[in-house]
């Protein structure tokens, strides 16, 4: 299904990935690219999923007739894909090649060193639509703090990208500086579907097949990360902190806010840093994007979702080229009135990232 023509939006996951680790071997130093050459090592191949054989791993006419196309590897690729077939006026790049890496902290230190650096000379220099979430370290505190530090400043960057699944979720007070960061450069923390493929995706253990592991990423995931974000202190601690959920859902946060107010009357005392509602909180410092879109084909019930969210604000228009999630994303702009459509696919972005 390709993406609908919304001249003038705001894309905020745009998926763009290096061929191949070739692309960034001139992005390593001296050390590094050895290792890489030497060592035979490549970009996880799990970054393309389980699919079906004429899905996104695949850029055949069958594929691109179905709309199945793998992430852009060029600009020109997305130029003739997205950009301007959607009439698009700005698209953040979102790149997650470097999230599943081995548990060498240096040498994802080096990756995502190299992936920034290609996102600004391969892609922001030669559109000025284009806007990047930065990678950064998930091993090493240190060193994605350096790396804010190095490339949050770029005019360009507007985001710093993080995995939904980690070690520890992102509200735990080790991360803590890495969050600083991100705010005190006025960048938007981006929570992105997938990371860490060694961690067990639920409490429970390890998932068995893709469908589990797949449907973790917002039953569970992202919810933790929400609530930890909360719980822990974060937006008290940062109190600039920006978070945006990426590709994890949005139609869970009603009754996830419902429960979650519910239950910090009972147990405030335990999280005396939390000094509102979590749900207050959240609107104020969180945002989702619209895919994947969980909703009903009949607009009397998505207005009703809309109704549980406390309108369109928390809402911010995706793509998620070139995944397809399914007619969700149409049957909300459907249910939209002309206003509300204008601020989910431009003003509530332009706001956000300061656009």
């Amino acid at each position: 299904m390709s993406a609908p023509v919304l001249t003038g939006a705001v894309d905020a996951d745009v998926h763009v990935a290096p061929a191949h680790l070739d692309v960034l071997t001139g992005y390593f130093d001296d050390y590094w690219r050895g290792y890489v050459v030497d060592g035979g090592v490549s970009l996880s191949p799990s970054q393309a999923g389980a699919y079906p054989p004429l899905a996104p791993t695949s850029a055949t006419p069958e594929a691109r007739a179905a709309g199945l196309l793998p992430a852009a590897g060029t600009v020109d690729a997305l130029r003739d894909a997205l950009l301007d077939p959607a009439g698009l006026a700005t698209a953040v790049l979102s790149c997650t090649s470097a999230f599943p890496v081995n548990r060498n902290p240096y040498y994802e230190a080096a990756l995502t060193r190299a992936v920034n650096d290609w996102l600004l000379e391969h892609w922001l220099a030669h559109d000025p639509r284009l806007r990047a979430s930065i990678v950064v370290p998930s091993l090493d505190t240190g060193a994605a703090v350096a790396e804010i530090e190095r490339v949050g400043g770029h005019p360009g960057v507007v985001g710093v990208l993080l995995p939904v699944r980690t070690d520890a979720p992102w509200g735990n007070v080790r991360h803590r500086p890495v969050l600083q960061a991100a705010a005190e450069h006025g960048l938007v923390v981006g929570l992105h579907a997938w990371g860490r493929v060694g961690h067990a995706g639920t409490p429970s253990g390890l998932t068995h097949t893709y469908i589990e592991d797949y449907l973790t990423n917002s039953q569970v995931a992202a919810q933790a990360q929400l609530t930890s974000l909360v719980t822990e202190g974060a937006f008290a601690a940062v109190p600039d902190l920006r978070v945006t959920f990426l590709e994890c859902g949005f139609s869970w946060l009603p009754a996830l806010l419902w429960r979650f107010d519910k239950d910090w009357k009972g147990v405030w005392r335990e999280v005396p840093w939390v000094a509102g509602r979590p749900s207050q909180i959240v609107r104020e410092h969180v945002r989702f994007t619209t895919a994947p879109a969980a909703l009903p084909a009949d607009p009397a019930r998505i207005r009703e979702v809309l109704e549980l969210l406390g309108g369109t604000d928390p809402l911010l228009w995706a793509s998620d080229h070139p995944h397809d999630h399914g007619p969700g994303g149409q049957w909300l702009l459907d249910a939209l009135t002309d206003d509300e459509r204008t601020a989910v696919t431009r003003d509530n972005a332009v706001a956000w990232y300061g656009l």
